[in-house]
């Protein structure tokens, strides 16, 4: 069997790596303009008190995540459970989400979501509000082009709080 769909390689030294925080990097993999649309994939690096993502949802993507190394936290609905190194996860559209390193710890994760859609430049946009180049409007504008919806959780402020 023949396809017209080519794999995708990508080598670490020459992968783009962008820093969306303090304490957070995103090591770009695969768009879905890479893969013909089937995923969209990146390395989140988490050192320890990362913030992580905040709560959100997608409406037309499930997101997954591998845990490479360390412990998350993930938000699911209104239940947070605690990954370790080798645990997986996925999200399915509209169910909202958060992720940041279990209390003392450090998370380095593989997240992919299927279909793909192009997120790259929402990463680059998160790298330009960490830079002071851009605004969180400019996020708040950006949430329909890279479906990512933010969305108030009473649950993830709590364990914040507690954790």
């Amino acid at each position: 069997m023949h396809t017209d769909a080519n794999p995708v390689i990508v080598r670490a030294r020459s992968a783009e790596t962008l820093q969306d925080g303090a304490t957070s990097l995103i090591t770009l993999l695969a768009d879905a303009h890479h893969t013909q649309g089937a995923l969209t994939a990146n390395r989140a690096t988490l050192h320890k008190g990362s913030p992580g993502a905040p709560a959100h949802f997608h409406t037309k993507a499930t997101e997954m995540f591998f845990v490479l190394d360390g412990s998350l936290r993930v938000l699911l609905g209104d239940k947070v459970v605690t990954l370790e190194k080798g645990d997986f996860v996925t999200v399915p559209p509209q169910l909202p989400h958060a992720f940041a390193p279990a209390p003392g710890e450090a998370a380095d994760l593989l997240v992919a979501f299927t279909p793909g859609m192009d997120r790259f430049d929402y990463y680059r946009l998160l790298e330009r509000v960490f830079q002071g180049e851009a605004t969180i409007d400019d996020i708040k504008a950006s949430s329909t082009q890279y479906d990512n919806h933010y969305y108030e959780s009473p649950a993830w402020q709590a364990e914040l709080r507690n954790g």
